[in-house]
C-alpha cells in the first residue's frame, strides 16, 4: 500500500494535468478579444495567432490577487521559452478588469497579453469558478495549431501552470520541428 501512495504522491508531483472540461482533442473554441500588452490596447484574435503557432491560454480568477500575481510572475518568467518553441500566450479574466492596463506592465511585466473575458467566452472553456460564478477559475489549456487543445490543467496552485504548460508546448514543438 506504500508503495501505490507513493507512485500517486510521485505523479502527483510531477504534474500530471487536473480534470478540465475541454478534452485533450477538443476543438477550441475560438474568440477575438481586446487584449492588453505592456499597458498598450491589442487585439488578439486566436486563428490568427494559431497560424504562428500553438497558443497558450490561461485563465485567472482576478488581478492583483496574490495567487494571480504569482502566476503571472511565472508566465513573464517563462515567455523567453514559450516564444522559442513558437507559442504564444495570453491571460484572461472575469475579475478585476478595470486594472488589466496597469496589470500588464507591473505583474506580466509586459511580456504577454491579458484581457477581459465575458461570461460566453469562460463558460465556453468551462473555466468559471464554481463558488463564484462572475469570476475565472484557474485553468490553462495548450492549443495546438490546428486549433486543438493538446493541454489542458485546472488546479489551485498558480505556480504549475506556466511550468506544466511550457513543457507541453516543448512535447508539441519536439513532435513538430517543422512547423
Amino acid at each position: 500500500m506504500k508503495s501505490l501512495f507513493a507512485t500517486v504522491a510521485l505523479a502527483a508531483a510531477i504534474g500530471f494535468p487536473a480534470w478540465a472540461a475541454l478534452p485533450i482533442g477538443a476543438a477550441a473554441p475560438t474568440f477575438a478579444v481586446q487584449a492588453t500588452q505592456g499597458g498598450q490596447i491589442t487585439p488578439f484574435n486566436l486563428t490568427d495567432k494559431l497560424r504562428a503557432g500553438p497558443v497558450v491560454l490561461y485563465f485567472f480568477p482576478a488581478a492583483f490577487t496574490s495567487g494571480c500575481t504569482i502566476e503571472a510572475h511565472e508566465f513573464a518568467a517563462r515567455i523567453p521559452q514559450f516564444t522559442a518553441a513558437g507559442a504564444t500566450v495570453i491571460g484572461m479574466t472575469a475579475g478585476a478588469t478595470n486594472r488589466l492596463a496597469e496589470f500588464s506592465v507591473s505583474e506580466c511585466r509586459s511580456a504577454f497579453a491579458v484581457a477581459a473575458a465575458d461570461r460566453a467566452l469562460i463558460r465556453s472553456y468551462d473555466a468559471t469558478l464554481a463558488l463564484m460564478p462572475n469570476l475565472s477559475d484557474r485553468t490553462s489549456y495548450v492549443i495546438a495549431p490546428d486549433g486543438r487543445i493538446i493541454y489542458a490543467h485546472t488546479g489551485s496552485n498558480p505556480v504549475e501552470h506556466a511550468a506544466q504548460t511550457l513543457a507541453a508546448v516543448q512535447a508539441w514543438r519536439t513532435a513538430h520541428p517543422q512547423r
